[in-house]
């Protein structure tokens, strides 16, 4: 058995007895465990909202948020009325 990463979590999910069945299949047909579809499925979903995945992600997103100005600023300065 696999030693779990320190800091790992667990959570209880409950599956229908259709997406059990594909999960299994599409385990079985990619030689995957259950926990690597999880994994990759997860990491999936965090990329479609554009969430980081790890502290590395994090960082450079963080450092793109910071280093582009603020439009709204930008425009509001240039009017006059």
């Amino acid at each position: 058995m696999a030693k779990k990463p320190a800091g790992a979590r667990r959570k209880l999910v409950e599956f229908d007895e259709e997406t059990w069945q594909a999960l299994d299949l599409l385990g079985r047909d990619s030689m995957k465990t259950l926990q690597e579809l999880a994994d990759e499925a997860f990491r999936d979903l965090l990329r479609k909202y554009d969430r980081p995945t790890d502290l590395k992600a994090a960082l450079k997103q963080s450092a793109r948020s910071s280093a582009a100005p603020s439009t709204s600023q930008n425009r509001s300065r240039g009017r006059r009325r």
